[in-house]
């Protein structure tokens, strides 16, 4: 591949693009993260560095969000790179998760508008769709399919390929950082569907009427459809996962569900209901 898919990084891709990942090495030990500590401590490095702004790659986490929409197989193409700069599958840079934060609580303060909450209400929606929406899900589903993957998933055989020979994979293990990156990658979509997705059409979706049940219910099931897809995709670009349709049997049930749905039960409207803890208005 000539070119890139995503850019490597901002201000600093010149250290990558050159000396097959040397200098990319030197720029870490300049933020006194070596390659040894990045790998050994993985998602715990990323909390870390939470505080280091200067040191994040906001540009590259925002093409990421961008490629999880309209082509997130690309994203997962950069976990070649991050290998063989960093010896981890992982991404060690906190940019996405505070991007994603950030919006929403974005989607908060308009879901609290919407709803005409008072400020301290607003506060706890906020606080409960970034810390139990997002990160204890995220931390949660990634833990079961950290559990799942490397007991079910793991081929025996890592010189499948020359990318895997490459790449020198002689622990075929998958990675709990890892892992939480499927699972933060996973939700953005989710996300923009559902949190985004009703805003503009809540007084749609809540109506007692089969079109507006259909509108709301298929909504909720193309959420649950990217979420799986790109969860999916995550595990298949590592070259020593075998069996990873697996990973896609969730779809049976979902599918069954949804048609299961549309003789009269409105997700939208009891999910809307049970969060919000109030009829919509």
């Amino acid at each position: 591949m000539s070119n890139p898919i995503l850019p490597l990084s901002g201000p600093s891709s010149g250290s990558y693009s050159g000396g097959g990942g040397g200098g990319g090495g030197s720029e870490w030990a300049s933020l006194g993260v070596s390659v040894g500590e990045s790998r050994n401590r993985g998602l715990p490095l990323v909390l870390r560095r939470l505080t280091k702004f200067r040191s994040m790659d906001f540009e590259l986490a925002f093409w990421q969000l961008t490629y999880l929409v309209v082509a997130p197989r690309r994203v997962y193409k950069q976990t070649y790179h991050h290998k063989q700069t960093k010896n981890q599958w992982a991404r060690d840079d906190p940019a996405m998760l505070l991007l994603i934060a950030g919006c929403i609580g974005a989607a908060g303060i308009a879901w609290s508008i919407l709803y005409r909450f008072q400020p301290l209400k607003a506060l706890y929606t906020i606080s409960i769709m970034i810390f139990r929406d997002f990160l204890l899900f995220s931390l949660i589903t990634s833990f079961i399919l950290y559990t799942i993957s490397n007991k079910l998933l793991i081929t025996s055989s890592s010189s499948s390929s020359s990318s895997s020979s490459s790449l020198q994979l002689s622990d075929n293990k998958v990675e709990f950082a890892y892992s939480f990156d499927v699972a933060v990658n996973s939700f953005f979509p989710f996300f923009l569907t559902v949190y985004i997705g009703l805003l503009p059409i809540i007084a749609v979706v809540t109506k007692d009427n089969w079109v507006c049940l259909w509108v709301g219910n298929t909504l909720f099931l193309i959420a649950q459809v990217q979420y799986i897809y790109v969860t999916y995709l995550g595990y298949v670009a590592l070259p020593f996962v075998a069996r990873s349709e697996i990973l896609l049997s969730p779809l049976l049930p979902i599918f069954g569900g949804y048609l299961l749905s549309l003789l009269g039960f409105n997700i939208a409207k009891h999910a809307l209901e049970a969060y919000f803890g109030q009829t919509w208005k």
